[in-house]
């Protein structure tokens, strides 16, 4: 394998710790995801997240970005090279994610393929596509319109589906 596809490999076995922290309940999927920034000289993780880690039905994806959001512009230098904003360092950065982010929320809440497109990321790497359990998701299409990259990890696609359904 590669050195690129182990390091990617190597994040998606990260995201999916991050899924294993999550609470399960029978009516939503257990993902996890983490950020990566390539501004710097090595890929650095900017921010993790996990389903229903913070409060309000919350999802990996959105987790992740609220998280890095929330750190204060002077701990910003850790992740960049030069003074950089959250902007800008997103805009650098590789999602990895257990699961396709998600194109409809039954709650009402923004999905996540909308919040990664905001977030104006460069690619996004999947462990695996959401099943028709509740929704017919179409995150990765819309990802893909938006002019991100999708990357569909091969490898870990029954270990991220029985970690995402744990509880159902």
């Amino acid at each position: 394998m590669a050195k690129s596809e182990d390091e990617h490999l190597q994040y998606l076995r990260l995201a999916l710790e991050e899924a294993k922290k999550c609470i399960p309940t029978p009516t939503a999927f257990c993902v996890g995801c983490v950020l990566v920034s390539r501004l710097g000289s090595e890929p650095t993780v900017i921010a993790t997240g996990y389903s229903r880690e913070l409060p309000g039905n919350t999802h990996a994806e959105a987790n992740a970005l609220s998280k890095f959001r929330s750190l204060p512009e002077d701990e910003l230098s850790k992740f960049a090279p030069m003074p950089s904003s959250h902007a800008a360092i997103l805009a650098s950065a590789d999602v990895y994610t257990t699961m396709e982010p998600c194109s409809v929320r039954t709650s009402g809440l923004p999905p996540c393929a909308d919040a990664l497109i905001d977030a104006k990321v460069q690619r996004c790497f999947i462990g695996v596509g959401e099943p028709d359990d509740f929704v017919q998701c179409e995150g990765a299409q819309k990802l893909m319109d938006a002019g991100i990259e999708v990357i569909w990890l091969k490898g870990l696609e029954e270990e991220s589906l029985s970690v995402a359904r744990r509880g159902h």
